[in-house]
C-alpha cells in the first residue's frame, strides 16, 4: 500500500496527535536520503535515538543518526550501531542506575534486543507523509483508546492477541529492533528516556508495526469502524439522567399551566 494513503487512513481512523514516522535501518551511508537532518553535522549535537523519534513526529523533519549522531549508548546498542563488550553484558557500568545491582543489570542488558553489529551504518526517520524512502517499520504515538484501535485492528484477520514486553525504558529497541527481529507489532508503554529526554506526554504510548503488516492492519482499521469500533470512542447517551430532586420541583413549576 502507499505511504501516503496508509497516513491518510490513520489520520481518518486514528487522528493521531502526532505524526506517524517511518523508519529505515540504512545498511550504508548513500542510503541516507539528501534532505536528512544529522544531529551532529546539522546541528551540532548528539541526540537519543527517542529524541530523534520525537523531532520526525512533532517537527516533521527527516532526521539520519549513524554511530556518531548517537548520545545514548543503550540505543547505540540496541540498532547494532557499537558492539556489546564484556563490561555491558556483565553489567559493570551503572546503566541503567535504577535496578537492583549488578547482577539484575547484567540479566536486563542480556535481554536487551539488538540488531546485528555492522549491519547498519544509518538510522532514517521521517513522518509518514513526507518519506520518500521505502520504511521497514511505522511508529504511531497515541493515547490508549487510539492504540486499542490498532490493537483491534491487527487482531482483526488473525484472532491472536497481541503481545509485547516492556521494561520502563529503552523505547528504541521496542519500536525498532523488535519488530525488525520478529516481524510483530508491538505496543510500548514508554519509559524513562522517552519522557526525559524525547518528552512523551505522560499520556502517550506507542503502537508499531512492521510493514509487511501495515495492508492487514489498514484493512482491520476500516473494517472494525465499520463495525462500531471508533476513534474517538462513541459514548452510550440513550438513558434517563438523574438530577437532584430540586430540579424536577423546578421543571415542574415552570411547565404549569398560567
Amino acid at each position: 500500500m502507499e505511504l501516503l494513503k496508509i497516513n491518510e487512513a490513520l489520520n481518518n481512523y486514528i487522528r493521531p496527535g502526532t505524526f506517524p514516522v517511518a523508519v529505515k535501518m540504512a545498511t550504508a551511508a548513500a542510503e541516507v536520503p539528501p534532505k536528512a537532518r544529522m544531529p551532529k553535522r546539522d546541528l551540532g549535537l548528539t541526540m537519543p535515538v527517542c529524541q530523534g523519534v520525537a523531532a520526525a513526529r512533532r517537527l516533521g523533519w527527516v532526521i539520519a543518526m549513524g554511530k556518531d549522531d548517537m548520545l545514548c549508548p543503550l540505543g547505540a546498542l540496541a540498532l547494532g550501531l557499537v558492539p556489546a563488550r564484556a563490561k555491558f553484558a556483565d553489567g559493570s557500568f551503572n546503566i541503567p542506575p535504577w535496578v537492583k545491582n549488578q547482577e539484575v543489570r547484567a540479566r536486563l542488558n542480556h535481554n536487551l534486543p539488538r540488531l546485528e553489529y555492522g549491519r547498519y551504518t544509518h538510522l532514517v526517520l521521517s513522518p509518514l507523509h513526507r518519506a520518500d524512502f521505502d520504511p521497514q517499520v511505522i511508529i504511531i504515538y497515541g493515547n490508549p483508546a487510539q492504540v486499542s484501535r490498532l490493537v483491534q485492528s491487527t487482531i482483526y484477520s488473525t484472532g491472536e492477541p497481541l503481545i509485547s514486553s516492556s521494561a520502563g525504558g529503552f523505547a528504541c529497541g521496542s519500536e525498532i529492533t523488535v519488530p525488525l527481529l520478529t516481524d510483530k507489532c508491538q505496543v510500548i508503554i514508554t519509559g524513562g528516556g522517552d519522557r526525559t529526554m524525547a518528552q512523551a506526554h505522560d499520556h502517550e504510548i506507542a503502537f508499531v508495526a512492521p510493514m509487511s503488516k501495515m495492508d492487514a492492519l489498514i484493512e482491520g482499521l476500516e473494517a472494525t469502524h465499520k463495525a462500531g469500533m471508533r476513534y474517538p470512542t462513541p459514548s452510550f447517551l440513550m438513558y434517563q439522567a438523574q438530577f437532584p430532586p430540586a430540579f424536577a420541583e423546578l421543571m415542574d413549576y415552570l411547565q404549569q399551566d398560567d
